[in-house]
């Protein structure tokens, strides 16, 4: 009798996959940063993710950003910066980040024009639809 493939099994052969193209371990090179970052960039352009490839995903930008704090630390950034850098990067409008995240436009267009700050129910919300830690957020 033909065993049938579960959908447990599906995201364990994506998982794996994902491993052989870019294997989990510590990165040590500029070049392996960049083999990184853009398997990162192959991931967060889909408009879906299993929960294996998120666990890969999660895993590997802590990766990248533990390299990138000890090779290629950053000067601090404001709220604003950063956000408008993140909209700019997925191209998307405000409007849809406040429409998915939950916060208001109003208050987006406060944070991009430096009137306020985010607290950290928006950074929580910002940081999932962006698939950043929320840590990126701490340089203020």
């Amino acid at each position: 009798m033909a065993s049938k493939t579960t959908r447990t099994d599906r995201g364990q052969s994506k998982y794996l996959a994902l491993i052989r193209r870019f294997p989990l371990r510590p990165i040590r090179s500029d070049k392996e940063l960049d083999s990184a970052v853009e398997t990162i960039h192959s991931l967060i352009d889909r408009d879906s993710l299993d929960p294996a490839e998120e666990d890969y995903l999660e895993v590997l930008g802590d990766l990248v950003q533990r390299y990138e704090a000890e090779e290629h630390p950053m000067a601090p950034v404001s709220d604003a910066d950063l956000l408008a850098h993140l909209i700019e990067a997925k191209q998307v409008t405000q409007t849809q980040v406040a429409t998915t995240t939950g916060i208001a436009e109003s208050t987006i267009s406060e944070v991009l024009s430096g009137k306020r700050g985010l607290s950290r129910r928006h950074i929580g919300a910002l940081a999932s639809f962006f698939h950043i830690s929320p840590a990126a957020f701490a340089f203020e």
